[in-house]
């Protein structure tokens, strides 16, 4: 083992032990201590739950990239693990960055990550060499390929910019191993490119597996890419996204490709929309469940909100809750997944509360909860201009979900929540008409929000810094509506 990851293995071990529970979500996954980006080598190793993280142990900002690591057996609760790769090769001793993983026909752990080797021009500017790297383990120690990298700027077809290369899914089919990998071309524009290998370890260029034609912003980061439910479909998070009415914010977003695959094993678009409509969601990896289940993991944080901190917190970066998903009528469909019930704790429903004002409920209050809102009309007639949840509420700082029926608009807000940083604090997204009926779920633990629009049509993710102590619900119409509610409060068991 290298000094490097020695030194950050004891550094974690120890640094763990000062952070209390209460400091942490209670279920979103925060790292080991430090710092927190990506999801990676999201997969099933010996019958656990794998995933991995871009990791800076030593710091609540971004450095030199590590891979963090835990395991699970529902996908909720997880173990840390030690640290298993740091920046210590010629290849990579910029940064290990993100990557992908998969259990080998022989047993073991392979993994496929991008290092980073930093040079200089001869203007004297800096820039990234990124390579596509193999580590190999048995679930706890990994060691890097003595043949590293494997896939390098020479293994790039004409017009592939060899700076902006990185990221690789892995996934086997047919009984090859395949991976697709983000590109930014020689004049500014993302795209997806595919390579095969018969052992994991020898790669071959294929094809460019879908190109950006400069529509969903530059470079196209972590790319995802599997069948479901009779289609095909490509995630991918797009860098310096414009906005497209309310379907895509600027920034730092999130995309869904869904298709289908042609007689000559091309990809071919049908429909193309946001993964989550919120403010923090970003870099999605999937895995195939042992039941069969598609669950996706995000890192719940933009890099545009990174200013949004506790400067109390030992960690920085948080997962947003596993989602299954599906695809209905050529949409991607989100929810969370099932194994959350098994944290219910106490049940508190109301049905046919009527809503004309301010109304806070008895025993409606919490910041560790999974509640479900149905709200429409008094009759036949749209009855009110505005709905709106307020939560994490003391009485000074709050967050709010609002519903416009009119318009069919959601908007969730958090400019009151306790940020003293003018950055990212709404955000909103057009829903289906449904003359003022709406379903709204929201998890919150602690520090995020993810909101479950009409049975996972939608999805709004955010986090909120506000001290876990404010606890206050309450809910507020302009007009009159009726209003059904459950809410279960979430428990370690």
């Amino acid at each position: 083992m290298n000094d490097k990851l020695l030194k950050a293995r004891e550094y974690e071990c120890k640094k763990e032990k000062t952070i209390g529970e209460e400091l942490r979500p209670l279920f979103h996954l925060t790292p080991r201590c430090g710092w927190m980006n990506d999801p990676n080598g999201f997969s099933i190793y010996k019958g656990k739950y794998h995933l991995f993280y871009q990791y800076y142990p030593y710091g609540t900002a971004w450095g030199p990239m590590h891979w963090g690591h835990v395991e699970s057996d529902d996908l909720i609760t997880w173990k840390y693990l030690p640290v298993i790769m740091a920046p210590e090769t010629e290849y990579d001793k910029n940064g290990c960055f993100s990557g992908s993983a998969i259990e080998t026909e022989d047993g073991k752990h392979l993994i496929l990550y991008t290092g980073v080797l930093q040079k200089q021009d001869e203007n004297g500017d800096f820039y990234d060499v990124q390579t596509q790297c193999v580590a190999v383990g048995d679930g706890v120690d990994y060691e890097k390929y003595e043949l590293n990298p494997v896939i390098t700027g020479d293994d790039l077809p004409e017009g592939a910019g060899k700076r902006d290369f990185r990221d690789p899914k892995i996934w086997r089919e047919n009984g090859k191993y395949y991976l697709v990998v983000g590109n930014k071309t020689v004049d500014g524009d993302g795209q997806l490119l595919q390579y095969s290998s018969e052992d994991g370890y020898n790669w071959k260029y294929e094809k460019v597996l879908i190109k950006n034609n400069n529509r969903f912003g530059v470079m196209w980061e972590c790319p995802d890419y599997f069948a479901l439910d009779g289609k095909q479909v490509l995630l991918t998070s797009p860098q310096d996204m414009l906005p497209e009415e309310l379907e895509f914010h600027n920034g730092n977003g999130t995309l869904c490709v869904i298709g289908s695959v042609n007689s000559d094993g091309d990809f071919c678009e049908e429909n193309c929309q946001a993964v989550d409509y919120g403010i923090d969601f970003y870099a999605p990896q999937t895995i195939l469940t042992k039941d069969g289940r598609r669950v996706m993991i995000g890192w719940l944080q933009n890099w545009d909100t990174v200013g949004i901190r506790r400067d109390d917190f030992p960690w920085f970066g948080q997962m947003s809750f596993p989602r299954e998903i599906s695809v209905r009528n050529g949409k991607l469909i989100q929810k969370p997944i099932h194994e959350i019930e098994n944290y219910y704790g106490k049940r508190v429903s109301r049905q046919n509360v009527l809503i004309s004002d301010n109304c806070a409920l008895s025993s409606i209050e919490g910041r560790c909860i999974d509640m479900t809102v149905n709200v429409r009309s008094t009759g036949s007639e749209l009855s009110y201009k505005k709905f709106e949840i307020r939560f994490a509420d003391n009485g000074k700082a709050y967050s709010t979900i609002e519903f416009d029926p009119t318009e069919s608009i959601v908007k969730i807000d958090r400019k009151h929540s306790g940020s003293r940083r003018a950055i990212v604090h709404q955000r909103r997204c057009k829903v289906a008409n449904r003359k003022g009926e709406i379903t709204l779920r929201l998890i919150l633990d602690r520090y995020s929000m993810e909101l479950f629009i009409n049975d996972g049509e939608q999805v709004m993710s955010m986090g909120i810094f506000t001290d876990i102590k404010a606890e206050g619900i309450s809910f507020k119409a302009n007009g009159e509506l009726i209003m059904d509610i459950v809410m279960n409060e979430l428990e370690k068991k």
